[in-house]
């Protein structure tokens, strides 16, 4: 019997909506030259028809299927497999991947050729595709993508078991099990290319990596997960959702004069805020975008108590619901959702908040739903004037309106220990940049650590953006005026971007000469960094861009919270007067809940109040006309 054990292999097979694809991978192993093998296929709450396909291979004696009632998790599924698993020598195919004909007979006899030996692993073709030039391939004999992938691995049975979701979630398969598992042992490869790592949108690391169009957010949406997760992807940045969350869970009372809100779209950054709706005594549910971006915040979400209401079928459970209004926003990436469901609206009045710039709209083919979602709603929320005078100038709507930033963040954040400044104690000048360095190239950074100013940067990822040519961010860093510090959630903001003299926003040199017709992006958007100063109460740089109409400009200038510039070698001056600097940092300090959603949702559910008021003498046939099908797709 142990001998069996021991040249027995169990295979683990991971499959999650991967239907299409799985009867191609069971197909690869059927064809295996080893046959001393068996598979156990773990369905982790697929819900499309992949048990219908597994159905048909489940006569042979050596494929077993279990089921998971819901998605668990890439952890908790392979442990499974690993419990149900009769040998001692394991190996995996994801149903997405393929074995190749002599796949399992090399990496046997490579795993048994040292007892050392604990981990074998072969060489693996990856991004088949084809073109007008050819068909291609990349192929490895080592780690792929960072990894030993899965379909290239065979392993002896150690006891070590993988990360699963309630700790961790992540693509980094290190962590999740190769790292431990090498504590017993060492790791060998074939040399050969004996596998496919298949290579499509829906992979795994691909939803889980913010640069390859991942993210928690994606993640969230594909994998339906409906809990608060500890995350973090192997080029990105660390979230607990336990912990970050909370102070944002406690069930809320409704009020007696509450609204029923159905969210439409996304919420984008700091979506915590709308907690403050529920702490006010209001109910909400929430429609979501189909294809978010990692910076498109939907359900179901890790905080407060916001029914999710699938896109298919939304009607009739908003008729059971009847909200009283529908809080339509954010970005672009809502407008298609937003449409549609204004376009299909059966009578609830309607607000549209939009924060992105209407290029983006334009640029992806979606400015018409856009003009349409301003002209048949019932309200707007604009995110400054500047915007809302933009859109006037073509644009004849005669409905309420309400002046609003859409990612401002929850006043929770404004607690925390202020930090002495770095600057009382070097007598040099700190600044911090939270974000992507936007308009501070090298040659600007080299004027900055001419004049003796620091530049601190938050999120590592954005060392790229100096350090592109070889070891420059290396260099950069040993300037001793350029540093780099992992992003900094919102629970920290105070107590650790406090320390600095002040904080950039983008810089930009405007060109709309006051003329709102020619305004940019740039001109009329509030960057989501202004609510994180905001939050901390620390002045805001930015160029002055006199003679022309800038929005973020207008905004610190209202409130006296800006250091403006026009050259950067300007700033080691402007630095030096202390008493100025001192008089923004404290307006800055004094004005902090003005960049809290908090600070204005008893005015946003009076606006709410007022435009279900006026929608009760509007005429709604306009909702019906539209230059688009009303059904379209979205």
């Amino acid at each position: 019997m142990n001998d069996k054990k021991q040249s027995h292999v169990s295979i683990i097979m991971p499959a999650y909506n991967q239907g299409a694809f799985i009867s191609r991978a069971i197909s690869s192993l059927l064809l295996q030259t080893f046959s001393g093998w068996e598979l156990i296929i773990v369905n982790d709450g697929s819900s499309d028809y992949t048990d219908e396909v597994v159905a048909g291979y489940l006569d042979n004696k050596n494929i077993r299927y279990v089921e998971h009632a819901c998605n668990m998790g890439l952890g908790e599924s392979l442990n499974r497999g690993l419990r149900e698993a009769r040998y001692d020598t394991i190996g995996y195919l994801p149903c997405d991947d393929i074995y190749f004909s002599d796949h399992l007979e090399k990496l046997v006899r490579k795993l048994g050729e040292d007892e050392a030996n604990v981990l074998a692993y072969s060489g693996a073709v990856y991004n088949r595709h084809d073109d007008p030039g050819g068909s291609f391939y990349d192929s490895w004999t080592g780690k792929i993508s960072g990894y030993w992938q899965l379909v290239q691995v065979l392993h002896k049975r150690t006891g070590v078991l993988w990360t699963e979701s309630d700790e961790l979630v992540t693509d980094d398969l290190d962590r999740m099990l190769w790292n431990r598992l090498l504590l017993s042992g060492k790791a060998c490869s074939t040399g050969e290319i004996t596998c496919e790592w298949v290579s499509h949108p829906l992979q795994r690391h691909k939803q889980i990596r913010e640069n390859l169009g991942g993210g928690l957010n994606v993640y969230r949406k594909l994998y339906r997960l409906d809990r608060p997760v500890i995350f973090q992807s192997s080029v990105g940045n660390y979230l607990n959702e336990i912990e970050y969350y909370k102070d944002f869970r406690a069930q809320q009372p409704l009020a007696r004069d509450g609204l029923k809100i159905l969210l439409v779209g996304e919420l984008a950054y700091n979506a915590e805020r709308i907690y403050a709706l529920e702490e006010a005594g209001h109910r909400l549910y929430g429609i979501w975008t189909e294809s978010p971006a990692f910076f498109n915040t939907i359900g179901p979400l890790p905080f407060g108590h916001v029914e999710d209401i699938p896109l298919t079928g939304w009607k009739q459970r908003v008729e059971e619901i009847k909200p009283d209004i529908i809080y339509a926003l954010l970005n672009f990436a809502a407008v298609p959702v937003a449409h549609h469901i204004l376009m299909n609206n059966p009578g609830i009045p309607f607000v549209w908040h939009f924060k992105e710039g209407p290029t983006y709209c334009r640029q992806f083919g979606i400015w018409s739903e856009l003009m349409e979602l301003f002209a048949n709603s019932d309200g707007q929320i604009y995110i400054n004037q500047e915007s809302k005078d933009w859109f006037s100038q073509f644009l004849s709507v005669e409905t309420p309106y309400f002046i609003m930033d859409g990612d401002l963040p929850s006043r929770r954040w404004q607690s925390g220990a202020r930090r002495t400044l770095l600057s009382e104690m070097d007598g040099e000048v700190h600044t911090v940049v939270p974000g992507r360095p936007m308009g501070i190239g090298l040659e600007e950074v080299q004027q900055l650590i001419g004049q003796k100013i620091h530049i601190h940067l938050y999120g590592t990822s954005y060392k790229a953006v100096w350090g592109q040519r070889g070891g420059l961010a290396v260099e950069l860093t040993e300037s001793g005026y350029v540093h780099f510090h992992p992003q900094c959630p919102a629970p920290d903001w105070v107590s650790e971007l406090s320390q600095y003299d002040a904080g950039w926003l983008h810089c930009f040199d405007s060109q709309n000469n006051g003329e709102l017709m020619k305004a940019s992006w740039d001109d009329l958007n509030y960057p989501a960094r202004m609510s994180t100063l905001g939050t901390v109460g620390i002045p805001m740089l930015q160029k002055q861009n006199a003679g022309h109409r800038v929005a973020s400009r207008e905004m610190t200038k209202r409130w006296g919270v800006g250091i403006y510039f026009d050259d950067f070698n300007e700033l080691g001056p402007i630095f030096r007067d202390r008493d100025f600097i001192g008089t923004i940092r404290s307006n800055a300090y004094m004005n902090r809940d003005i960049f809290s959603f908090d600070h204005y949702v008893g005015d946003l559910v009076s606006f709410f109040k007022l435009v279900i008021a006026r929608s009760m003498t509007r005429p709604h046939h306009l909702q019906r006309k539209s230059i688009l099908y009303a059904d379209k797709a979205i």
